[in-house]
């Protein structure tokens, strides 16, 4: 193939990418405008249009972030403003107009820290084969995202960081038959943050009719905070800048490393100041969100789109190793926690003692590992589940494989040790621990099952295996059906029973 070949013309010019004779790949293709100066708090606008064909054979900058020491991660690519761009992949033998399934990523970092670039989620191996064009995307994250300047100033936006991934999917809409995608069979999945994005865009009125399918990896979706708390997350921001209400028209100015310094200060400070929350989360702002998420879907009115969703089965372990305050696991923390639910939601019947050791028996001194696992994610996907099963069929599932390596650690299936295999990039480089004591024949097996499921459910919404594979049925009132996708796949009906009964089926919002 010619490098002409390559040369896609998009709504703001065409863009050259590569082809390595398994993939064709377009990298870094700006989908908006960098949001700098008077746009950093702004929607994301239109890149200002191009004529000559812009390269697309590397990877653009991504979102300014903080370093978190207790996580070292390769974004891929150095940090800049003109960071809302994306990446898209597909087949070889995949031509303009093949109208080919698509699936759109958002990446995952507690909505302050990831970006498309990441190695982790290169999209050869899930492309390779030409079932499906695969898209990655950046977004704002941190105080650039989702910090709520709105009760200061009107003309300051919120849920940015929701506005540039609607943004990016607007563009897929425009463009992506030109790559060989088909705009009317687009897939939205993401993970941890990037799936608490995704069930948020299922009750967002801005995302109607621009996926028809979904899949949501461990999602917070109660992760969801009002005006009131937002607003306090503000100004314990501007306080840390040294700033009062009255002198946000400066913050356009303010150096990105002030505001990173400030970001990660008030990250820090929020979780120990209250247990199981985030500094930096999608809000209800009326507009983008007009209300929880999860509430929505127990009314129905989530968008009546094909859903896979569910956690891993050990996701707290993650945030244990890394001694990370986001998740409450010690007996002190929960009880912090639970008593903060308490005052501000006394209608609320929480899990009593009784409840938690019947729910949790056998667990010992774990018991704390179980119930942050389940507020956090868990229960959050059963009751998003429970709810949009009504408009569209659901598929829960749970992710237990875990290496010999990761069991020896105990992190087991932690929060994010599934995104290997959905993304077929096992092994990340010689110093890659995961498989250093065996696992990798039955790992690959694993992500072969996984990536078949995950593009057979974007080709028409029903995550079929091959033959020989346990067959996937919804999530329905009479069975519950749960996938556990392990070395060997089963279903289990109402695997949940347990945690259903101490948790009920009442929202728990923080805030």
């Amino acid at each position: 193939m010619t490098d002409q070949g390559l040369v896609v013309d998009t709504v703001s010019g065409p863009v050259r990418g590569l082809d390595d004779n398994t993939v064709k790949v377009w990298k870094g293709i700006r989908f908006a405008a960098p949001p700098a100066g008077e746009l950093r708090w702004r929607p994301p606008e239109p890149p200002r249009r191009w004529t000559e064909p812009a390269d697309a054979t590397r990877v653009g900058p991504v979102c300014p972030q903080p370093a978190d020491r207790r996580l070292p991660m390769d974004l891929g690519a150095p940090q800049g403003d003109d960071f809302l761009t994306l990446n898209v992949w597909a087949g070889s033998d995949v031509d303009p107009g093949a109208g080919k399934p698509v699936l759109v990523w958002v990446h995952g970092g507690a909505y302050v820290i990831g970006s498309s670039a990441q190695p982790l989620y290169h999209g050869r191996a899930l492309a390779s084969g030409g079932d499906a064009v695969i898209v990655t995307v950046n977004y704002r994250l941190g105080a650039l995202g989702f910090l709520d300047l709105s009760a200061f100033d009107d003309s300051f936006a919120t849920n940015l960081g929701l506005r540039d991934v609607v943004a990016a999917l607007q563009w897929v809409r425009d463009n992506i038959a030109a790559f060989g995608g088909d705009p009317n069979r687009v897939t939205v999945f993401g993970e941890s943050a990037g799936a608490g994005i995704i069930t948020t865009l299922l009750a967002s009125p801005a995302a109607a009719g621009l996926f028809g399918a979904a899949i949501a990896q461990s999602s917070p979706a109660t992760s969801i905070y009002d005006r009131q708390r937002s607003q306090q997350v503000a100004a314990l921001f501007l306080d840390q800048l040294g700033m009062r209400p009255d002198d946000v028209d400066r913050l356009a100015s303010v150096p990105t490393s002030a505001l990173l310094a400030a970001s990660k200060h008030v990250f820090d400070h929020i979780p120990v100041r209250t247990p199981g929350t985030l500094a930096f989360a999608p809000i209800i702002d009326g507009d983008m969100v007009p209300a929880h998420p999860v509430r929505l879907a127990r009314e129905g009115r989530t968008h009546p789109v094909p859903l896979i969703i569910g956690t891993n089965k050990h996701e707290a372990a993650l945030f244990r190793w890394m001694k990370s305050p986001l998740m409450p696991i010690t007996p002190k923390a929960i009880r912090a926690m639970f008593a903060e639910i308490a005052a501000e939601q006394p209608d609320l019947q929480l899990p009593d003692e009784r409840q938690i050791r019947a729910a949790y028996r056998g667990r010992g001194k774990a018991i704390g590992l179980g119930v942050a696992r389940d507020i956090g994610f868990r229960m959050p996907s059963v009751w998003f589940a429970e709810g949009h099963r009504e408009v569209a069929p659901v598929y829960l599932y749970r992710f237990d494989f875990a290496t010999p390596m990761l069991r020896m650690l105990r992190l087991g299936a932690a929060h994010a040790t599934e995104l290997p295999y959905v993304w077929g990039n096992l092994v990340t480089g010689a110093k890659d621990p995961i498989f250093k004591l065996g696992g990798l024949q039955a790992g690959r097996l694993v992500s072969e099952r996984i990536r078949r499921r995950w593009r057979n459910f974007a080709l028409d919404g029903t995550p079929a295996g091959a033959a020989g594979d346990a067959v996937w049925r919804p999530y329905r009132d009479d069975d519950r059906a749960t996938l556990i996708i392990d070395a060997q796949d089963r279903l289990v009906d109402d695997l949940d029973r347990d945690l259903r009964s101490a948790w009920g089926d009442q929202v728990l919002s923080f805030r």
